[in-house]
């Protein structure tokens, strides 16, 4: 009767370690389920332009910083401001944020390209943005305004190329003048040093011009390295100056722009970098809702 028990003890026993595993089994299934989900749906690193958080870092550099880190985004384009590149990168780097663009002014390019190197290398920057050509009146920019641009990218282009920097050009919408069969866009991509000239679409400029984002990436597939990611809302005017009021910025998916064919042509043609830009008043509030927005998409 003794050895009855205990085999029937340890019957019970195996029977209830193996219903414990199986519910185990159960649970972990459940949840590499949906981690697997996540990352099917959201596949890109998303960074963000510093110019969107412009209002903030003069009172508060940390304290953006951390704002920004706490948004989960792990790459800015830009630079300190009025603090060292150094102690910048440095600032960033104690937050895993790296620092792959910078940006230079179009004069800067023109004068003293070696000192925009200086700066890149010590932000760890591989690339060098300029968003503006000098032009005298706003929607009238014109084909000696373009090979003027075109000039001064081709010569600090090779400058900065032959010291492992890649110049790239932020067209804004104002290049979208006709010129023969096509635009000064057309042109200026055309004339400039495919070897030393990259571009970075900014999607809100390229829609607010009269282009069209897809269809520029889709021409020019080896050109395009960058995307500024923004919206405009619904029924903003457009035209050919350039700008237009800042809170035209919408968070991201509400505008007008087609943000899943856009992103998804753009990892096609080969865009490396993908930066939030909002220049809104309420950037706190709108940059977190357009993360939600792009980790939630399934078509990337």
């Amino acid at each position: 009767m003794k050895h009855y028990t205990l085999v029937l003890l340890a019957c019970i026993l195996l029977c209830a370690c193996t219903q414990k595993k199986e519910n185990s089994a159960e649970v972990r299934a459940s949840v590499p389920a949906q981690s697997e989900q996540v990352q099917q749906d959201y596949t890109s690193e998303f960074g963000v332009q510093a110019y969107s958080f412009r209002n903030y870092f003069p009172k508060d550099m940390l304290g953006t910083l951390d704002k920004i880190q706490e948004m989960g985004i792990t790459k800015i384009e830009g630079d300190g401001g009025r603090i060292p590149p150094e102690e910048f990168r440095r600032l960033c780097a104690e937050r895993a944020i790296t620092i792959p663009s910078t940006g230079a002014g179009f004069q800067e390019l023109k004068d003293d390209p070696m000192a925009i190197v200086d700066k890149a290398k010590k932000l760890g920057a591989n690339y060098v943005m300029c968003a503006w050509i000098p032009h005298e009146e706003r929607g009238n920019f014109t084909k000696e305004d373009a090979d003027n641009g075109i000039a001064v990218f081709n010569s600090a282009g090779k400058i900065l190329a032959e010291n492992g920097i890649t110049l790239a050009y932020h067209p804004h919408g104002y290049e979208f003048q006709p010129y023969e069969d096509g635009t000064l866009l057309d042109y200026i991509i055309s004339n400039s040093n495919e070897e030393h000239v990259a571009f970075e679409m900014d999607i809100m400029w390229i829609h607010f011009g009269g282009g069209d984002p897809v269809a520029l990436l889709n021409k020019y597939p080896t050109r395009w390295k960058m995307m500024h990611l923004k919206d405009l809302k619904k029924g903003t005017p457009k035209d050919l100056t350039g700008g237009t009021d800042v809170e035209n910025n919408v968070v991201l998916g509400t505008g007008e722009l087609n943000m899943p064919e856009i992103l998804s042509t753009g990892k096609k043609v080969g865009v490396e970098h993908f930066f939030i830009e909002d220049e809104s008043s309420v950037v706190m509030t709108q940059v977190p809702e357009s993360i939600a927005y792009l980790k939630s998409l399934k078509t990337q």
